[in-house]
């Protein structure tokens, strides 16, 4: 009983401390050691393997996805100082009008993310925007947080079929698929996503005009000054470098569907570009990352003479996502570790339940437990999906859907990303948190469930 109660109050605790601003890494860390004590676990073996180096260790996470998120932030940081970026978000502006403002943000970060630019550089790349445009439509920041949450952390992470985000990147490593398995699916829970995302948003802002709710700067904001370069740059120029990213990801699988997979068969260059891609589910993204960074230092010349520092700044800017997520999911390898875990485990497998709702379940509880989707699906499939491919489920189909379901449960209050995008925008948990819970939680729930009825239908 002890055991259980330590694991439950464990993830009280992270939560707790999440809440009162208590940095992830030490709130990892003091409830990982609860763990530790209440499942009479050896403090020893717990901090020099289970938390750090581990399976489910969060250096070795760290050391394998490294590339991706360095290559991710460096692309995010060289968009961004380019004003490319900037450049593709007014674009859509003055298409749309102000009014638009949480259509656009939306949008515009959609377009980031799905290009690969890494979540937590979109926070930093949209906010100076995002002000620009609140303000010119009087609508309060919580609902900026709200619009970010949507269009770079719900269906451009898990749902959209091709994207080179980690919750992709993480089931193809395990079970062998690609980065468009599943993607009927992927399309089917986007659409909910995003319907249902957009007809909150824009019932909030009503609500919000009607109760006079209005734009309101801090200190911080008050200082930030449009950069000059956003009304200088074509968007279609600017679009050029996402293009190439998108396009080198999408390309291998083109290729496939064109001429088959005899293709990969030949000895020929094109051959063995083809093989790697399709073997090297981290490192074929991240080289089409990096040279889409290369691409936009060759064509803007306001960043050409910075390129080393700019590039050195981006691989800095991946450091505190990385080791904030790895943090957690150190966490989450002491949990996995007690027999109170592997109980729930035998459980879940052993449950009448089906199996597709069994592995929502699963998925949804790991990820909650270490507030991250990439943590808990992480977790779930080295520990976990290989019984339920046992179980009949298809690859493919357990890609997808697992990939959907870690999107929901992860953005509890101590999640890292949401702990970062506040700390950004300088709200509080108090301030903005009911609108990001309902885009971040409650939708991608709906939309995992229903796609999930739709494969257990077809």
């Amino acid at each position: 009983m002890l055991a259980y109660i330590g694991l439950i109050a464990s993830v009280a605790l992270l939560i707790y401390l999440a809440l009162r601003g208590v940095n992830i890494i030490l709130a990892s860390l003091i409830c990982s050691l609860l763990v530790v004590l209440s499942n009479q676990l050896s403090i020893a073996e717990s901090f020099t393997v289970f938390y750090p180096l581990g399976k489910l260790g969060a250096f070795t996470f760290a050391g394998k996805f490294f590339l991706l998120f360095a290559c991710g932030a460096m692309f995010g940081r060289v968009m961004g100082e380019s004003g490319a970026a900037s450049a593709i978000a007014l674009s859509l502006s003055r298409r749309l009008g102000a009014q638009r403002a949480l259509w656009i943000t939306v949008l515009a970060c959609a377009l980031l993310t799905y290009g690969g630019v890494v979540v937590f550089v979109v926070m930093f790349t949209m906010y100076p925007l995002g002000l620009k445009l609140l303000q010119e439509a009087n609508l309060p920041k919580r609902l900026f947080c709200a619009a970010l949450a949507l269009g770079s952390g719900t269906f451009t992470l898990t749902a959209l079929p091709g994207t080179p985000s980690i919750h992709n990147v993480i089931p193809s490593l395990a079970l062998g698929t690609d980065l468009y398995a599943g993607a009927w699916y992927g399309l089917a829970g986007s659409v909910i996503m995003f319907t249902l995302g957009m007809w909150y948003l824009e019932r909030q802002r009503k609500l919000a005009q009607e109760r006079g709710e209005r734009f309101e700067p801090n200190a911080r904001d008050l200082q930030m000054q449009q950069d000059s370069r956003m009304d200088s740059l074509s968007w279609k120029k600017a679009l050029i470098p996402m293009l190439v990213v998108i396009g080198l990801i999408v390309s291998p699988r083109l290729c496939l569907t064109l001429f088959g997979g005899e293709v990969l068969e030949g000895t020929g260059l094109l051959a063995q570009c083809l093989q790697f891609a399709t073997q090297q589910s981290v490192l074929w993204p991240s080289f089409s990352l990096l040279l889409g960074s290369i691409v936009v230092l060759l064509m803007f010349s306001s960043v050409r003479s910075r390129s080393l520092s700019l590039l050195g700044a981006g691989a800095e800017d991946s450091i505190m996502p990385l080791i904030n997520t790895a943090a957690v999911i150190g966490f989450g390898g002491v949990v996995t570790s007690t027999m109170g875990f592997s109980q729930f485990s035998k459980f879940m497998l052993n449950s009448s339940l089906p199996p597709l709702l069994s592995m929502f379940f699963s998925i949804s509880l790991m990820s909650g437990i270490v507030g991250s989707a990439s943590g808990g699906l992480q977790i779930f499939m080295e520990t976990m999906a290989p019984h339920f491919l046992a179980l009949g489920i298809d690859a493919g189909t357990l890609h997808r859907l697992a990939a959907m379901a870690s999107g929901g449960l992860d953005s509890l209050p101590h999640s890292g990303a949401i702990v970062a995008m506040f700390t950004i925008t300088g709200l509080t948990h108090k301030q903005a948190y009911k609108d990001v819970a309902v885009i971040t939680v409650v939708i991608p729930i709906i939309a995992t469930l229903g796609t999930m009825a739709l494969a257990g239908i077809f």
